[in-house]
């Protein structure tokens, strides 16, 4: 016939038989069926219906109760009385909507000797695997039914599984049944405590992350310092400085508004925001933040004595600091356009204020991130998406991310989570022997985030750390290394988590994507000044007296600067240039070299009016390291006022312009000065790298500007390239002695 079985039994009963015949217990009533009856379990213990041949009708399976009931019917009106244990089956289940309670033998049926039947402990019996399993097993003996007791029902085969009936009214039976509920508890418990593996989930926008820093420590020593002390504008001369803090920060994913997709056709890209890159193109970008707040920040310094740095503090400073990363990562190309880092400290008696912003790579660590790719990681919690990609985490895992090589070691428990554990180190740091770089990170699939993450960073250029390192290795990293040591250690822990719901797809086009080369200067826009000419072109008409025009003075001074007059009217060239407005005359700072690697500097002023010009010497001087004369490297480049009238722009770069910036919108403040520079290969202040790089020349243009504002002593400064006129990045400082 076409219809599926039938049964009486629950789905709960079934699921037990389904144990206990060694069948999978899972799916649905009619699956558990169809299992039982593959497996050989017979119809009557499956409580379906069987065909009698006798009546062509379809009966119970328990055909032989149901005679002898019809035969008892057939005598006797049914009578009222109580039901007896053997009425209708026992059976315990979790599942059951309607619990059935076991009966209990009436008090009155009982013998006078009170038999009790008492459960016999099995002991199971490990049975190897390639031993068959016997098909016929030996039936545990039954206390003998007296007339007195509940009768049991009888097992008519021994070759077919037990009812249900009589595996309950069998105590032995019951304890197996306790034991593998108990068992199945045990492996649930097992099995939802046992950890997960997954993919890094992509961040969304509006994520946020709150989290404490603990233990962390910074060291710098020598050259280093600088990285500390550059902003100041009159920096102690320490040789080492020590630095620990703690506090707390968020990360988060800046959710952008409609008012960001101004240049797009619909809303596909919500979430985004626009961001300028070093050309002054619109971009859409994803931002991420970071936003610390250091309750303790103690500052230490180290003066140099004798020659030697200092093994005892000699300055200590206690305050706190804000600090507050910002990237944004173009969405196409997943490159970061632009790094911003705002910082706000309160040491002692001393306020600071700035902001750092860079095109590309920066932030903290921004060089160093630029000698090795990644490193600047260990500012911030690990963002898992962009580390991991869709590499399975689980135990034993192995990968490589931007220089990072990392290993799954195992599962550990962060408060009451259980956390997958990963180590990482830094390739770059270790194999070209600058130190080490090492991350241990604690991982929660629910988490776009590290939850826990532990830093470890030592760079040094002593020679203890180059031991294992290749003659050409220590070469090279004693051109490109500074001297001393940097250190860095911090604890990251995860306080608060929050998700937003739009996921950040990265690698998808918008309308109106700018192309890398917009807005780049034509071929023609270039000047090869270095065939022949002496210095950049600078026909500024934003500033007074322009470098063009304050070169008709180097003739008048062959006098008191020959060695300046005479290489710049051979094969000489100006490499440096600096201005500075003094009052209505002009000062000019320039630095030459000559053909025969003869180098100095000549500081001048200049004022007047174009063809009556008073030219005034102020100072000269030589240089002791050796700068190179390599006209052929000198790479062509925008004229200098070329570059000055794009950084005015203030519809590509609006940060330059204002009270606390450059520019007036008309044209510079008094006191900006402009220069350039010229570095070519072989010329590194002391450092040859024409065996190390085969590269040309590169040309900079820079802009500063200090002055008094309310108390304040405020600087800014700018970085641009010669050779494109992409702004490279600005700095911007305020100080203010508190009372």
């Amino acid at each position: 016939m076409g219809d599926e079985p039938t049964t009486t039994l629950t789905v709960a009963k079934l699921k037990a038989l389904c144990v206990l015949n060694d069948v999978s217990a899972s799916g649905k009533k009619a699956e558990l069926l169809a299992r039982l009856i593959e497996a050989g379990v017979d119809k009557e213990t499956l409580g379906m219906e069987v065909f009698d041949e006798s009546t062509a009708t379809f009966l119970p399976a328990s055909t032989d109760e149901a005679s002898d009931s019809a035969e008892g019917d057939a005598k006797t009106e049914p009578a009222t009385e109580e039901p007896t244990p053997s009425d209708e089956p026992v059976m315990l289940s979790l599942e059951d909507e309607d619990t059935v309670s076991v009966p209990l033998p009436d008090a009155s049926s009982t013998s006078g000797d009170d038999d009790v039947l008492e459960a016999e402990i099995l002991e199971a019996d490990l049975v190897d695997e390639g031993e068959p399993m016997a098909t016929d097993a030996p039936a545990v003996p039954l206390p003998a039914a007296t007339s007195d007791s509940t009768p049991l029902p009888e097992v008519k085969d021994k070759g077919q599984p037990m009812t249900l009936m009589a595996m309950v009214r069998r105590p032995q039976a019951v304890a197996v049944l306790l034991t593998l509920v108990l068992l199945g508890a045990g492996g649930w418990y097992y099995v939802n405590n046992q950890l997960e593996p997954f993919t890094a989930d992509s961040l969304r926008y509006g994520d946020r992350m709150g989290y404490m820093i603990t233990e962390g420590s910074f060291l710098a020593s020598e050259e280093y310092v600088e990285l500390v002390t550059d902003q100041l504008d009159d920096p102690p001369n320490y040789c080492k400085i020590r630095l620990s803090f703690q506090g707390e920060s968020t990360a988060s994913v800046t959710e952008g508004t409609g008012a960001e997709l101004n240049t797009q056709a619909s809303d596909d890209r919500l979430g985004a925001v626009s961001i300028r890159g070093g050309q002054g193109l619109s971009w859409l970008a994803v931002e991420s933040v970071n936003d610390m707040s250091f309750s303790q920040f103690d500052l230490s310094g180290h003066y140099p004595i004798a020659s030697k740095c200092s093994d005892f503090t000699t300055d200590t400073t206690t305050g706190q600091a804000e600090l507050k990363l910002t990237t944004w990562k173009e969405l196409r190309e997943q490159v970061v356009l632009a790094t911003e880092l705002e910082f706000a400290a309160t040491l002692s008696a001393t306020a600071y204020e700035g902001t750092a912003f860079t095109y590309g790579v920066g932030g903290l660590l921004g060089d160093l991130e630029e000698l090795s790719p990644g490193l600047g990681m260990v500012i911030a919690p690990v963002e898992l998406a962009e580390f991991f990609g869709n590499a399975y985490i689980t135990k034993d895992a192995t990968g490589t991310s931007s220089g990072w090589e990392w290993r799954v070691t195992g599962s550990e428990k962060v408060g009451s989570t259980n956390m997958w554990k990963v180590t990482a180190s830094h390739r770059d740091v270790r194999d070209f022997c600058l130190g080490y770089a090492t991350m241990t990170m604690w991982l929660d699939a629910e988490s776009p985030w590290a939850a826990r993450q532990t830093v470890d960073v030592a760079i040094s250029s002593s020679e203890a750390s180059q031991t294992s390192c290749s003659a050409w290795q220590q070469r090279g990293i004693d051109a490109v290394l500074p001297e001393g040591e940097l250190e860095l250690h911090h604890t990251f822990e995860r306080t608060t988590l929050s998700r937003g719901i739009k996921a950040v797809e990265l690698g998808k086009t918008y309308d109106n994507r700018p192309q890398a080369n917009d807005l780049n200067p034509d071929s023609d826009e270039l000047v090869g000044w270095g065939v022949d000419g002496t210095h950049l072109p600078d026909n500024s008409t934003a500033r007074s007296h322009p470098l063009d025009e304050a070169m008709t003075c180097i003739s008048e001074f062959s006098g008191v600067a020959s060695g300046a007059v005479t290489a710049l009217e051979n094969d000489g060239y100006v490499w440096r240039a600096v201005n500075e407005q003094n009052g209505s005359a002009t000062e000019w700072n320039l630095s030459w070299v000559d053909s025969d690697t003869t180098a100095g500097w000549l500081k001048f002023a200049v004022s007047g009016s174009t063809g009556a010009l008073n030219c005034e010497f102020l100072a000269k001087g030589t240089f002791d390291e050796s700068i190179t004369h390599n006209r052929d490297s000198i790479p062509k480049a925008l004229p200098l006022h070329d570059v000055e009238t794009r950084l005015m722009d203030n519809q590509r770069y609006p940060a330059l312009t204002g009270p606390n910036a450059l520019f007036t919108g008309s044209g510079l403040h008094d006191t900006t000065r402009v220069g350039y520079l010229v570095v070519v290969p072989g010329t590194g202040f002391g450092i040859d790298f024409s065996d190390l790089l085969d590269t040309s020349g590169a040309t900079t243009v820079d802009l500063q500007r200090q002055w008094e504002d309310g108390g304040k002593d405020r600087s800014f400064s700018l970085l641009a390239d010669g050779t494109d006129g992409r702004l490279i990045g600005w700095t911007s400082l305020s100080v203010e002695e508190l009372a």
